[in-house]
């Protein structure tokens, strides 16, 4: 409200769960919201036959998405900031509040959307931008550059002349896609353990476990050093994602690119890219609207807002 102090501001308030009687609040501008996509927002949430909100804003949009949950990418945004909040309100989205929970609810949602970030705009235009596009593109790298390393060396006389160096030259003791494997269940262990270490003793061990998997790791055959290399670029170009949801997403396929070029080769590698695609075009958002938009169906003003900082 201090933010928006507009009179078209509606703040909504309904409740949840048979027990817990949890608190919701939508909010919108009355103005520019989907008149139709808050109704029917506001019938599933009255109509929730549930006994609690026990994990709060997961548990309700669990309840409001009633679509498979196979397709891992997400469906909804969350942000603990309320100028995010603000300025979705503006744009005519709705904002979910839940009681007991420190993030606000963003619907309706697209990829896009999921790949902005807000400190874009505290920056000039072209910086902006350029966080943007860089943002983009890791994400993409993150996704091929394993499975793309796969395949050049199930098939090294596709590597492009001066690339040569690519090529794993010590010995193999361990197939590469078990490698590769390994070390992605690796890092979400060494994520857990992090989670759980007391501050005092994350430092030390973070350093020790760098030193054993990294040197040692290799040394003793387990790991090849071209692996380690591109599954640390992996690691860290995961948190340029402020969605956490968005790069375990990308990160499962990944993994099932890995195994079906594995197996199958470059027709696997072209398998899996069959399924990235599809999983994006038949995921789609609370109010149906595609998941790609603006780019499926094309709107080429709105696709330059999104990759483009502008004034």
């Amino acid at each position: 409200r201090r933010r928006n102090r507009s009179t078209q501001l509606r703040m909504e308030m309904l409740q949840a769960g048979k027990t817990s009687h949890t608190d919701i609040v939508l909010c919108y501008m009355e103005d520019r919201v989907d008149q139709q996509f808050l109704e029917k927002i506001r019938n599933r949430i009255q109509n929730l036959q549930v006994d609690a909100l026990t994990l709060n804003q997961e548990s309700l949009a669990e309840c409001l998405y009633q679509g498979r949950w196979w397709n891992p990418f997400p469906k909804f945004r969350f942000s603990e900031r309320p100028d995010t909040a603000a300025a979705q309100v503006l744009e005519g989205n709705i904002i979910i509040l839940v009681d007991n929970s420190p993030s606000a609810l963003i619907t309706p949602t697209s990829l896009f959307d999921v790949l902005e970030e807000a400190d874009d705009y505290y920056f000039p235009p072209i910086t902006g931008t350029y966080l943007r596009l860089s943002r983009l593109l890791i994400a993409i790298v993150t996704y091929f550059l394993t499975p793309t390393f796969l395949l050049l060396m199930e098939y090294p006389q596709w590597i492009p002349k001066g690339f040569e160096f690519i090529a794993v030259r010590d010995t193999v003791y361990i197939p590469l896609i078990w490698q590769l494997l390994l070390l992605e269940l690796a890092i979400d262990g060494l994520k857990l353990a992090a989670v759980n270490t007391p501050n005092m003793l994350s430092t030390p061990l973070s350093v020790m476990a760098a030193l054993v998997l990294g040197e040692f790791s290799v040394k003793s055959g387990w790991f090849n050093s071209e692996v380690m290399l591109y599954m640390a670029f992996v690691a860290v170009a995961n948190y340029t994602q402020n969605s956490l949801e968005l790069g375990y997403a990308l990160k499962f396929m990944r993994i099932i690119n890995l195994v079906l070029t594995a197996i199958f080769g470059v027709w696997g590698y072209v398998g899996g890219i069959v399924i990235l695609a599809v999983s994006l075009l038949f995921n789609r958002t609370v109010s149906s609207r595609s998941y790609l938009y603006p780019l499926v169906p094309f709107h080429g003003k709105q696709l330059g807002h999104q990759l483009f900082r502008t004034r």
